[in-house]
């Protein structure tokens, strides 16, 4: 039976609510650090695509984890428009750097937990890189985008139906980043993925395979 613990990560006062798989395998080189969809419009940690992502690491035995940001289900204070949960995320890297002791974290993030958690990339050099699924460089601003640039592996997936994270403007936003980098586009997706979440985990475990 898989055993799934339930854990709060303190970030100063605020405590973030998460579930955490711990793999026998890969005890303490490898685990997947997943962020959510905004808050303000109904994403927490059990969005389907999240939940997808969360379920493919588990049933491959790689050590993940996803949590839900300040203000949402069981995680205490409010929500702060991005700069809080810039800090939740550190909070979640720094317990696994030094409470885990993982030697390496891939940040995949979806829609707003792909702005904000990839814009923490550069916080760590226990990073080694980041999944952003539908990024929303229009709605989420400058800022994110120039916080998201790294030198390490970066993988973008998009559909290219998306009109929340616009495919219209995906391949001139692509272009600001350096490489290593790749992406995807899921023909016939629209931002929400449903009836896509198999497809999508699958290319983030493959992704995750490359760069381990």
């Amino acid at each position: 039976m898989v055993e799934i613990e339930k854990i709060f990560i303190s970030n100063n006062e605020i405590k973030l609510e998460t579930e955490y798989f711990q793999s026998k395998l890969n005890k303490d080189k490898h685990v997947v650090l997943i962020c959510h969809p905004h808050p303000k419009f109904g994403g927490d940690m059990f969005n389907n695509v999240v939940s997808a992502i969360f379920n493919i690491f588990i049933k491959n035995e790689i050590s993940c984890i996803r949590f839900n940001f300040r203000a949402v289900g069981r995680s205490t204070g409010t929500h702060s428009n991005g700069r809080g949960e810039l800090s939740d995320v550190k909070a979640c890297i720094n317990f696994l750097v030094n409470e885990k002791y993982f030697k390496k974290i891939i940040i995949c993030g979806y829609s707003y937990g792909a702005a904000i958690g990839c814009s923490t990339v550069n916080h760590s050099d226990k990073v080694i890189g980041y999944i952003a699924i539908s990024f929303p460089w229009d709605f989420m601003g400058i800022n994110y985008k120039k916080l998201s640039q790294s030198e390490k592996p970066k993988f973008f997936l998009q559909g290219d139906r998306d009109n929340v994270a616009s495919f219209d403007n995906f391949f001139d936003h692509y272009k600001y980043y350096i490489e290593p980098k790749q992406y995807e586009i899921i023909s016939g997706a629209d931002h929400f993925y449903w009836g896509y979440e198999d497809q999508i985990s699958e290319k983030v475990f493959k992704f995750y395979q490359s760069i381990k």
